[in-house]
């Protein structure tokens, strides 16, 4: 008799998670290109990521770039629910290396490399 429940939940998070298996390999392999941060143009830039082919990590950062070194970043829209200890911690890294090519947080890979896509759209537009 509890088999027949046993089955049924294994059953639907198996089909969850072949549902998302696109989702997170489109995320997983998502190409974070590497910016020269010293061709920087001081401001204020926003960049987005529209969080890949089912919007779950879609995002907005407001990237401030002062005496060609990134300053600040901060997220202003996000769709999927991250503690901002982690976002911090990641938004750290990425000022104090001056660099996109960083570690992202354990845990939260996926989430990381969304909002490091949508640093790299606003950092795109600090170039130009």
């Amino acid at each position: 008799m509890v088999i027949v429940p046993v089955i049924l939940v294994v059953a639907g998070l198996g089909g969850a998670f072949l549902f998302t298996a696109g989702e997170r390999s489109e995320a997983k392999n998502l190409p974070i290109k590497s910016v020269n941060f010293k061709q920087l143009h001081d401001g204020t830039y926003v960049g987005e990521y529209e969080g890949g082919k089912y919007k779950w990590r879609a995002n907005k950062v407001q990237v401030t770039v002062s005496s060609r070194k990134v300053t600040d970043i901060k997220l202003l829209e996000h769709a999927k629910n991250q503690s901002s200890a982690s976002t911090d911690e990641l938004f750290g890294r990425v000022i104090q290396k001056q660099s996109l090519q960083v570690d992202t947080i354990s845990g939260a890979t996926l989430t990381s490399k969304a909002y490091l896509k949508a640093i790299e759209d606003a950092l795109d537009e600090a170039q130009e």
